[in-house]
């Protein structure tokens, strides 16, 4: 087998022991004889502290996950995406909820091998904003399988959280003293109205697959909470600017928020609160650094103090 350990060779993970990976790969080998699998080549394993992916090929090459405990819930929330919203996710050959594994299929290119112009990046949020809406309806069986709640009015506690564990000095003192105005800006984003939902909180052309000319599908949801909807907008609409410039990057998020006008809420009020929940959702990011595996939670204590300092206006 090949291993990448990417940018991480010292992070310790469950498959540096040998009895894990043992277990894993028996579970692996039997979901692969279910679902008659042949293989072709050896298989590559990526080890990252946040996760484990054993790529098998095969005539269509499919992947084993194992997440961190933190981010177990993304087996089972799969399982469920994949019967609430087939059209949008993957759905997985074969599923652990309790041990954080699946066996998951190809689904096409990667949005960013096309490359995506601002047409792509359009029909892939509207497809976005679609799914979440979708499951606005679901908050309280997302919470159950398991996945963070990071709703806002949880927001200054996970500040609160984050800042004690992460931040010394000068920079946590500072943060404590722009905690009123956070706490100001989670009643405003409140007040506006916009459902909970699905956050992804990691979407980027390397999250999207393209199933078929104009159709796409949304995977990789380690990093996903419940929250407002627009928190995803953070790492899209930076993505989308970075290739694009800032012009394409404010028609995408315009493009994405005519589906909510639908509610009755108007554009304005709806720019507003993607401009507060893009602030805001430097929490989420500094939430996806402590999803580490345990013997590796130190890397990702940085991540976390620089996502919380990007809060500060």
């Amino acid at each position: 087998m090949q291993i990448d350990r990417g940018a991480y060779p010292e992070a310790r993970t469950p498959w540096d022991d040998p009895a894990w990976r043992v277990e894993a790969l028996g579970w692996l080998d039997a979901a692969l004889g279910r679902i008659g699998v042949r293989e072709s080549g050896p298989r590559r394993v990526r080890v990252r502290p946040w996760s484990v992916i054993v790529r098998v090929d095969a005539a269509s090459p499919v992947w084993f996950k194992a997440g961190a405990p933190g981010a177990a819930f993304e087996a089972g929330l799969g399982e469920a995406l994949a019967r609430w919203a087939p059209g949008h996710v993957l759905t997985p050959y074969a599923v652990d909820a309790a041990r954080g594994w699946s066996l998951m299929p190809s689904g096409g290119e990667l949005l960013r091998s096309v490359p995506p112009g601002p047409r792509e990046w359009t029909e892939a949020l509207t497809q976005y904003a679609s799914l979440q809406r979708s499951l606005v309806g679901r908050v309280e069986e997302l919470l159950r399988l398991g996945v963070p709640d990071a709703r806002v009015a949880a927001l200054p506690g996970i500040f609160d959280a984050a800042v004690a564990s992460c931040v010394r000095g000068a920079e946590a003192a500072r943060l404590r003293e722009f905690r009123p105005r956070l706490v100001g800006w989670c009643e405003e984003l409140r007040a506006i109205g916009v459902p909970d939902s699905l956050d992804h909180a990691d979407l980027h052309d390397g999250q999207i697959l393209v199933a078929e000319p104009g159709r796409y599908t949304f995977f990789d949801w380690g990093d996903a909470n419940v929250g407002h909807p627009f928190f995803s907008l953070l790492v899209t609409l930076d993505r989308a600017a970075e290739l694009h410039g800032p012009e394409v990057a404010a028609r995408l998020e315009d493009a994405y928020l005519e589906a909510w006008t639908t509610d009755g809420h108007t554009l304005p009020d709806l720019r507003r609160a993607a401009d507060l929940a893009r602030r805001l959702s430097q929490l989420t990011r500094a939430g996806s650094w402590a999803r580490l595996f345990p013997d590796a939670a130190h890397l990702g204590v940085p991540e976390r103090a620089a996502a919380l300092l990007r809060l500060l206006p």
